[in-house]
């Protein structure tokens, strides 16, 4: 069930990395993941300075602004199911920068890929956090309301974003505000804003259900002048890049999932194989023993499905639909194996004592985040094979 085991051909670079992501998740992250979660609203930061001295926290930036130049997505896929076995949302949260880049990537300048990349490299690596949410709009990112008016050397942003992962902890920010706020998906731009600039504020942590990991906050954009080279692409391009990026999150965000799946199957698999009810273990009875074995054929086929996109995305193919299923299916997959992990365990799985009960609330998020499974099959049928 372990990805480096896996009958795909990997590099000795790849499995170097995948093994070093397993044994962080082993013995840095799963034995943080309940006082992580149990302390709500604080964010982990020495957990990620001890990712970002061994090279986690920027292995998938290129080469070029000194990251370890695993941008492809399959390898991300790979690296990410490990840390999220660890704990979905410490392990969503070593990853987060990948998310702040690929805008950046997608439609920044060489400069401005040296200028806002390069800093994320290294053991002092920052935290970065992505504004698009608002609070009248998730879904549909094309109905933002934040504002960007164009002035002598720059422009002013103005609005409020919601949900923003690590804000307030962040050093910088990639902001969408549409710079024609008639249009719709084609008003919109990208903007790089570094934290206390003039003007740009956040809210409160938000109490959230699951992956405590991530501290959210409301995002507040008052005058906030943002010079014109801190723009990302041309105006109206902002949508654009925000949809590349979804296409590559939305299969990263899969393989989280897939590795949230896998752990729930093993600590359930491990748990019935010594709890002994009516004289036998519980593995022995048929109920927990099918249980099992849909939670296996689930992981695996949610596994290959997220592999296949990468494949696809690393290609160069348009995988808008197949990045949709990938996240669709991922994410049902986790919710129904830390669903049935906790079913299985019974009394215990509803227990806090041990991980299960945890590990079901930080799976719903992903049937949530960056596109709700409702969307997804919206997606889906609009880009029907």
């Amino acid at each position: 069930m372990n990805a480096i085991d896996e009958p795909w051909p990997l590099t000795d670079e790849q499995r170097a990395v995948v093994q070093l992501c397993r044994d962080f998740a082993r013995n840095e992250i799963r034995p943080r993941g309940r006082e992580v979660d149990e302390a709500d609203v604080v964010t982990p930061v020495d957990i990620w300075r001890k990712a970002a001295r061994i090279g986690i926290t920027d292995f998938m930036l290129p080469t070029e602004v000194g990251g370890g130049g695993f941008t492809d997505v399959f390898t991300q896929c790979l690296v990410q199911e490990e840390l999220c076995f660890g704990d979905a949302g410490i392990g969503n949260l070593m990853c987060s920068n990948g998310f702040f880049a690929d805008p950046v990537l997608e439609l920044g300048t060489e400069e401005q890929k040296e200028r806002w990349l390069r800093p994320l490299t290294g053991p002092d690596a920052p935290m970065t956090a992505l504004a698009t949410t608002e609070p009248g709009s998730g879904s549909d990112a094309a109905s933002i309301r934040a504002t960007a008016r164009r002035v002598e050397g720059g422009y002013v942003l103005n609005g409020q974003k919601a949900w923003i992962s690590n804000a307030g902890a962040a050093r910088f920010y990639v902001v969408f505000a549409k710079t024609d706020p008639a249009q719709r998906s084609r008003g919109v731009t990208a903007f790089l804003v570094e934290a206390g600039a003039e003007g740009l504020g956040t809210g409160e942590p938000m109490r959230k259900m699951g992956q405590r990991a991530i501290v959210c906050r409301e995002l507040y954009l008052s005058d906030v002048f943002v010079p014109e080279e801190n723009r990302l692409g041309e105006e109206g391009q902002g949508f654009r890049g925000l949809m590349r990026t979804f296409d590559i999150s939305r299969i990263v965000l899969g393989a989280a999932s897939v590795g949230a799946a896998r752990a729930a199957y093993e600590y359930a698999r491990d748990y019935a194989r010594t709890r002994v009810q009516f004289d036998k273990p519980i593995i022995e009875h048929q109920a927990v023993a099918f249980r099992l074995a849909d939670m296996a054929n689930q992981i695996e086929g949610a596994r290959l499905l997220v592999l296949r996109a990468a494949r696809a995305v690393d290609s160069g193919a348009d995988v808008t639909g197949l990045a949709a299923m990938a996240k669709l299916t991922a994410s049902s997959t986790a919710m129904f194996c830390t669903w049935a992990a906790v079913q299985t365990l019974g009394g215990w799985g509803y227990s806090r004592e041990y991980p299960v009960e945890q590990w079901m609330r930080d799976a719903k998020l992903e049937e949530i985040e960056e596109g709700t499974s409702d969307i997804m099959r919206i997606v889906i049928s609009r880009h029907l094979p």
